[in-house]
């Protein structure tokens, strides 16, 4: 790979470093329940549905954990939801200091179906770590892949939180997307758009979506997946 895209990145790392220290202000424990019933009984064979993700997936800035993306369409499929996404976790950022392995909690769960939401919070470590990010790319999908072969996997591209994008996210996005065709996943391209050009769907954070955000977010997997057939 060519080191282009690190000297763009450093173009705008003023503004990727005022957004750190708040993405990483809440402490990197996974969400407090893992599962989440709706609110209607569950069926005993409810496919599960495992999520690898960051604060968007974990619901950061919702009011409820009912109230995030994930749960909204496992409420509406009847999934049962299996979500220990991080704040501020990243394919290679934070990983080696919170020690949190994602993907084997999920290995564990033996799921029917594996959302892959992760990369937002890599953005911030590329200048750095731009080799080692797109290893775990590869490392992490094709574990995925080997470990639950009967499984599901959709791979989302990384979301984004601002209307400005650094250069960072295209390079990121484009690995995501390279190594989810490697694996044979399903792929749910524009995510990274989702929320853009709406402040008011964001959380008092500035950072986050609120409640409206996540359910815009909702909708748009919700399309997504009818698309896929899910």
């Amino acid at each position: 790979m060519t080191f282009r895209a690190v000297a763009a990145v450093a173009a705008v790392a003023a503004v990727v470093v005022l957004a750190v220290s708040v993405l990483n202000a809440c402490s990197a424990q996974p969400g407090a329940a893992t599962s989440t019933a709706p609110p209607t009984p569950l069926r005993a064979d409810a496919p599960v549905a495992a999520f690898y993700g960051d604060s968007y997936t974990r619901g950061t800035g919702a009011s409820s954990e009912s109230k995030r993306w994930s749960t909204i369409i496992c409420a509406q499929r009847g999934w049962k939801e299996f979500n220990p996404s991080v704040n501020g976790l990243g394919f290679v950022r934070n990983r080696a200091a919170d020690g949190i392995d994602e993907p084997a909690l999920i290995v564990a769960q033996h799921p029917d179906i594996v959302f892959v939401t992760m990369g937002l919070n890599d953005n911030f470590s590329y200048a750095q770590a731009a080799p080692q990010i797109h290893r775990a790319i590869i490392g992490d999908l094709a574990g995925l892949k080997k470990q639950l072969p009967d499984a599901r996997l959709i791979v989302v591209e990384p979301f984004w939180y601002t209307d400005e994008r650094p250069a960072s996210v295209a390079v990121i996005i484009g690995w995501v997307r390279q190594e989810a065709a490697a694996i044979g996943a399903d792929y749910i391209p524009g995510a990274s758009h989702w929320i853009e050009h709406h402040p008011e769907w964001m959380a008092a954070d500035g950072l986050h979506p609120n409640d409206v955000g996540y359910a815009q977010i909702a909708r748009k997997m919700d399309a997504a997946l009818t698309a896929l057939g899910l």
